[in-house]
């Protein structure tokens, strides 16, 4: 989706790495803010020394994720 997204020329208003999941902000034609959303597999979740979730708030990588859906 964010592939056709950058195709199009439509303006993201944000990304985020959660660490749990990446989402990207945009906002729709009728102004409505929009998140589209993305879990990463479970084992690939960031954890602790203690195996205790760690959630984060990273900018998410756009050129690395553009590059995946090549």
């Amino acid at each position: 989706m964010f592939k056709r997204l950058v195709e199009a020329k439509w303006p993201i208003d944000g990304a985020a790495d959660h660490g749990v999941s990446e989402a990207i902000y945009l906002t729709d034609p009728d102004g409505n803010g929009v998140e589209l959303y993305r879990d990463r597999d479970e084992a690939d979740w960031p954890r602790d020394a203690a195996g205790n979730l760690t959630m984060v708030n990273r900018r998410l990588d756009l050129a690395a994720l553009l590059a995946e859906a090549a």
